[in-house]
């Protein structure tokens, strides 16, 4: 098995990573303070499945990039992993959009996961733009 793009491998981990650190971020410190009496059962369930929403696809996004940083294809793989950087666009521009339409002030705490969001895209991106001869490692006929 060899390693075609260590953009997509590297993608791959950190998105792993991130999977990890949402899971465990949401179970230690944002969802124990959901077990409050002023939010109902229903409204916990359904925020506690949306935060995990956000964890599976990041576990799936980095075992799709991992995967294809060892297939020799690459038109289908430049597809999904645009297709991956733009549901990560749109992820940002949520977060970004949300935080600052119910309090602009508070858009300096985003600015970690921001910067994060941003790598990752531009990891991606660039591993869109590795050359067939880079690629394969082969000479270009």
């Amino acid at each position: 098995m060899k390693i075609r793009n260590f953009y997509y491998l590297i993608a791959g981990f950190l998105a792993m990573l991130f999977a990890v650190t949402h899971a465990w971020n949401g179970q230690s410190v944002v969802l124990p303070k959901l077990d409050i009496d002023a939010i109902s059962v229903d409204n916990q369930i359904i925020f506690t499945y949306i935060w995990h929403i956000i964890t599976g696809e990041n576990l799936v996004f980095g075992i799709a990039f991992i995967i294809m940083s060892i297939q020799t294809e690459r038109s289908n793989i430049r597809f999904t992993a645009y297709l991956i950087a733009v549901i990560l666009i749109v992820r940002l521009m949520v977060i970004v959009g949300v935080t600052s339409m119910l309090d602009v002030s508070r858009l300096t705490d985003t600015l970690i996961d921001s910067i994060a969001i941003v790598i990752y895209i531009a990891l991606i991106i660039q591993g869109t733009s590795v050359k067939k001869k880079q690629y394969d490692g082969q000479q270009p006929q």
